[in-house]
């Protein structure tokens, strides 16, 4: 029996065995294939700026041309940095396309510090510049782990636009994008939606090829600034104390125009977080107002503060240089560079008057109640009380690196502010500016004076009394017309001409309008060298201290010797500099001296001379012994049109105009002195 067992399962293996020989051996199992690498991300490795038209509503009036219906609209337009390099002081360029006018933003400022409402056509031109605020700068995604909040800036957007029926035109979108960056290249921006505008900006090769590690990999942004700025004026605000609740800062104005100057200089900016001045050095607003305050927001957040104490909470302060006397006054003044009344000069004319600063103490409202939590005011203003005084046009605070002072102790150590910004002034002239001085023409050789120019300083529109022409040439003076207001000319100058034969025009031309006069008298000329003289009247009711003139003189400037009656530069390749000399630097207001039933200009006066040993072949009598441009306190003046012409009996002549220009001299003097 156990043999029969034995048997049965050897056969059984035996079957199972040559079974296991015939069935194939099977293929070993390979592991899946690695699925295809996905394409890069079409996103923007660069700067993306987006435009978002999130809505149009029509608003009265209706209006019966449909291309002009106004509609109000919301927006937002924001800035993304997906590059490699944080992107600093950021500025977007929205080029609008339907007369939009801007009333409220958001996360932004208008980079000129323009007031809203702004019209986009008007104002801006070709494009809308928009500057971050307070968001200034973007990091990077690597820096923040993609941090949506420190990589993106957003701006609301709020305004009227002029467009035809909805759904009926193109949606109202800008025609371009742009980052304000000449190291980004921006392509045309494009629709991601019916209401979307994207474009993706990158570094250009040249700001590639310049990229320094340090600037690439930047993630500190305490320790990576843009290099400071240039420009006319420079107003830098340095946080020279922090607290939790406040702040201590120091305001300074630095003049680098070559001839631009400000007198009783004005101040003004913007608060957009709440701020407001607890007090001041160095200078004062023009009112001290703390309305604001109580019955406002600080009001509710520092109950237990005395706001009498609180010198301004406006939103947006006037700030006015201190007078003289007061420098020294612990309370005020005790401020370097304070207390100058407001006169800023160039440093071609006195270096240490070129600055001027103050201090202030300025609390603060929450979210920022914590000493690292520190922004500027916005919008940044500037002006000087006389008309010579040129317009400024103010970009927005960019964080630099912090300022350095000497220690206070006299150590020989440097002292770094907590934050420093600079905000950049540059001299602007509008498309319509006139002139606020002119110029006029004499010499020996001719017994007439070629006055300035018709309406050189521009003609007021409500012009009162006769009639007079704003396009005809302005009429050939006798000398002493020089010294006789244009009300008062007329008489003199139709008599002269018809002395002279000349052709007196109907109507008469309209007067200079200008505040400031400046006579180029020709006075002698001969084989050696040649002399003029050159007289200023002032016909403001306002003295003009520390007044400074420049003349550009072409071909006579390498004769240039000295002036007689003022300090005289040569300055540069063909300017001569002009200043009065210590105690005789006002050029006094116009008064009503005794004798005279009209007001008379103050004025100054001076001869200088000039050689011809490097000038040997200068032709005075041609022309060429005056200047082709003139200046006064950084002003360019209107120049004549027409020189003084040779005649034969001009040297007898010249005696008439000699004696009218020296008793010029001579009561200025009696002016000078009352």
């Amino acid at each position: 029996m156990a043999g029969s067992i034995t048997l049965l399962l050897g056969a059984i293996l035996l079957v199972a065995g040559l079974a296991a020989a015939q069935t194939p051996t099977p293929t070993p199992r390979l592991p899946p294939a690695a699925a295809e690498a996905p394409a890069p991300d079409p996103g923007c490795n660069g700067i993306q700026l987006n435009y978002n038209l999130q809505s149009r509503t029509k608003i009265r009036p209706f209006v019966a041309d449909q291309s002009r219906q106004p509609y109000s609209f919301k927006a937002n337009a924001s800035v993304v940095n997906g590059g490699t390099r944080p992107l600093k002081s950021w500025a977007m360029l929205v080029t609008f396309g339907h007369d939009e006018i801007l009333v409220g933003i958001d996360g932004a400022v208008l980079t000129a510090g323009a007031e809203l409402p702004y019209n986009t056509t008007e104002d801006a031109g070709n494009a809308t510049s928009f500057s971050g605020y307070p968001q200034t700068d973007l990091l990077t995604p690597i820096a923040t782990a993609g941090d949506i909040a420190q990589i993106q800036a957003s701006v609301g957007l709020v305004g009227t636009l002029f467009a035809g029926p909805i759904g009926k035109v193109p949606v109202t979108l800008p025609t371009a994008l742009s980052l304000d960056d000449p190291d980004y290249d921006c392509p045309p921006a494009t629709n991601v939606t019916a209401t979307v505008l994207s474009t993706c900006c990158l570094l250009t090769p040249k700001a590639l090829a310049n990229a320094t590690a340090p600037d690439a990999n930047a993630t500190d942004p305490t320790k990576s600034f843009l290099p400071r700025g240039n420009g006319d004026l420079v107003i830098t605000y340095d946080v020279i104390q922090a607290y939790p609740t406040s702040y201590l800062a120091l305001v300074t104005m630095d003049n680098n125009a070559k001839l631009g100057r400000l007198d009783n200089w004005r101040l003004s900016w913007e608060w957009r977080r709440g701020e407001f001045i607890y007090s001041m050095k160095g200078a004062y607003t023009s009112k001290k107002d703390a309305s604001d305050c109580v019955y406002g927001a600080a009001g509710q957040y520092y109950q237990s503060t005395d706001f009498s104490q609180v010198l301004n909470c406006e939103k947006k302060p006037v700030i006015l240089d201190l007078p003289l006397s007061r420098y020294n006054d612990t309370e005020m003044g005790r401020i370097e560079n304070c207390c100058r009344n407001g006169t800023i000069l160039p440093k071609s004319m006195d270096a240490s008057q070129s600055k001027s600063a103050f201090q202030i103490q300025v609390f603060k409202m929450p979210p920022d109640t914590n000493r690292t939590k520190l922004f500027p005011p916005a919008n940044f203003k500037i002006a000087g009380g006389s008309s010579l005084n040129p317009d400024y046009t103010c970009g927005q605070p960019m964080p630099v690196s912090p300022t350095g002072f000497p220690d206070p102790s006299g150590l020989d150590s440097t002292t770094l502010a907590v934050a420093t910004w600079q905000v950049v002034c540059n001299i602007t002239k509008p498309k319509d500016a006139k002139p606020k001085c002119c110029v006029t023409f004499s010499a020996f050789y001719n017994d007439s004076v070629i006055p300035c120019n018709t309406c050189a300083c521009g003609c007021p529109a409500n012009r009162r009394g006769p009639t007079c022409s704003t396009t005809a040439q302005s009429m050939i003076l006798p000398p002493e017309a020089l010294l006789v207001p244009f009300d008062n000319r007329t008489l003199k100058a139709q008599a002269w001409a018809e002395l002279k034969h000349y052709n007196a025009p109907r109507p008469i031309p309209c007067g200079d309008y200008c505040g400031v006069s400046i006579n180029w008298h020709v006075s002698s000329d001969f084989s050696k060298g040649w002399s003029a003289r050159v007289t200023l009247f002032n016909w403001g009711d306002v003295d003009m201290a520390n007044w400074f003139a420049a003349m550009v003189m072409d071909k006579s400037y390498d004769g240039f010797e000295k002036a007689y009656s003022f300090n005289a530069t040569a300055v540069g390749n063909d300017t001569i500099f002009m200043q009065g000399l210590e105690g005789l630097n006002y050029l006094v207001k116009q008064t009503n001296m005794s004798g005279t039933d009209y007001l008379v200009p103050g004025k100054q006066q001076s001869v200088l001379s000039f050689d011809k040993k490097l000038t040997p072949s200068l032709n005075v009598i041609a022309g060429e012994g005056f200047p082709s441009k003139v200046f006064f306190n950084g002003e360019e003046c209107a120049m004549p049109q027409r020189f003084p012409m040779s005649s034969g009996s001009g040297t007898h002549l010249s005696s008439a105009l000699a004696l009218v220009l020296l008793l010029a001299a001579s009561s200025a003097f009696l002016l000078l002195e009352q």
